[in-house]
């Protein structure tokens, strides 16, 4: 946002003050902001995150209502003005994508809500330009029909033209495919029941748990989605639960134990041309003794460490359920992983995480724990990628039922 004259000169002063007393000008204060969904009262909270000690501190007015019923993603615009809530609803065609304007605080004003082309949205990510938003639906508008004895299960994307002055959001229409009628489709179909969408730049990929697959698509201009060569992906997953993207290594986590691997495994592939997935040479990576059900997984900012949320543990002398993060270091020549050499890891976090993000500033790491209700921070060491407790305290309440949570830096 432009600053008054005024406004300039006050915020030089603050600075030089600052400089005079011996501070950072870029420590101390707020590193940028956090928003974390929960489905209990359909709320959001916002949090200020503390440059110096990660700690946060809920923002003015917060928690917002989310816009909808049962709010289960949450993507932020480039530059941070705009944040979007996918709300999936109740199955019965009430989910929706709403919008809110970002204030200099953090602060969340609902500005609409828009339909998707199919029922239950229940992920979304903004292209790195802030022009388009990609919307995953958990049916399609096609779910449910029966062509040549086949019965349609599923899903697609409902892709959006973000208006960079609003926020505001215009349908893209598939320019490729018309139905029987000879209307032109709304949408960009993928595999049965996905849960989770990736964007990586050329490439988005869909998890879809209904048949074990990652469904790709190239992206083209004017936010079009384009049907690669490698469009549906067989992998050889029992319980895909999450997948992630970064750079040229793509990551999928299985929650199904295996003999070797009783809390399941992560599958490291290697991302190729036409948006295609190789396995990379080790092929399944065991994960972290005591662990269980790992359901997201996210890499440091600078493609050093693996991380993977687990939602419980084989450990049968727990009274509780014991939810962890398993460390991996990835070797930047082959993308093979390694678990973090630490006899803390796995890492202790809330109970039942759901996701997981890194700050702007790449100081600090954040679960967002749906059985607890809170939000988890931890230091992340940049050079060996350990995990330590936040001097100042690392739990903060959230909202009841908490899912997904998104960052953004300070607003532009």
């Amino acid at each position: 946002m432009t600053l008054s004259r005024i406004g300039r000169i006050s915020k030089a002063f603050v600075v030089s003050v600052a400089v005079g007393l011996g501070m950072s000008a870029c420590g101390g204060g707020t590193i940028g902001f956090m928003w974390v969904l929960g489905t209990q009262y359909n709320q959001i909270v916002g949090f200020k995150i503390d440059d110096f000690t990660g700690n946060l501190t809920q923002t003015v007015n917060s928690p917002y209502s989310s816009g909808g019923s049962n709010p289960v993603s949450i993507t932020v615009r480039a530059g941070g003005r705009y944040v979007y809530v996918i709300n999936k609803g109740t199955g019965k065609g009430d989910g929706n994508v709403a919008v809110f304007a970002t204030g200099d605080d953090g602060i969340l004003t609902f500005e609409e809500t828009y339909s998707t082309a199919g029922n239950s949205p229940v992920w979304a990510a903004a292209d790195g330009t802030g022009s388009f938003l990609y919307v995953l639906d958990s049916q399609s508008p096609a779910y449910g029909t029966v062509t040549n004895g086949v019965t349609d299960l599923n899903g697609d994307i409902t892709v959006f033209a973000i208006d960079g002055n609003t926020g505001r959001l215009q349908l893209v229409p598939n320019q490729s495919i018309r139905n029987a009628a000879g209307t032109q489709l709304t949408y960009f179909e993928v595999g049965p029941v996905p849960t989770m969408l990736r964007y990586s730049g050329a490439c988005i990929y869909t998890l879809d748990s209904g048949n074990q697959t990652v469904y790709s698509y190239g992206v083209g201009g004017s936010g079009q989605l384009v049907v690669e060569v490698n469009a549906s992906i067989p992998t050889s997953t029992v319980n895909m639960t999450s997948i992630f993207i970064s750079g040229s290594n793509f990551y999928i986590t299985d929650a199904a134990p295996t003999s070797s691997s009783p809390g399941g495994t992560i599958i490291p592939y290697s991302a190729g041309s036409n948006c295609g997935l190789t396995v990379q040479v080790d092929g399944a990576v065991p994960n972290l003794p005591l662990t269980s059900n790992p359901v997201y997984s996210m890499t440091d900012s600078k493609n050093k460490f693996l991380y993977v949320v687990n939602q419980s543990t084989t450990n049968t002398n727990t009274a509780t359920t014991n939810s962890s993060i398993s460390a991996f270091t990835i070797d930047p020549s082959t993308g093979r992983l390694q678990p973090l050499s630490d006899t803390q890891n796995p890492y202790a976090t809330g109970n039942g995480p759901v996701c997981m993000v890194e700050d702007p500033s790449n100081q600090y790491v954040y679960t967002s724990n749906n059985e607890s209700g809170n939000v988890t921070g931890k230091i992340i060491n940049q050079n060996t990628g350990q995990l330590s407790n936040l001097v100042r305290g690392s739990v903060f309440t959230a909202t009841g039922l908490v899912t997904c949570l998104a960052v953004s830096g300070n607003v532009d």
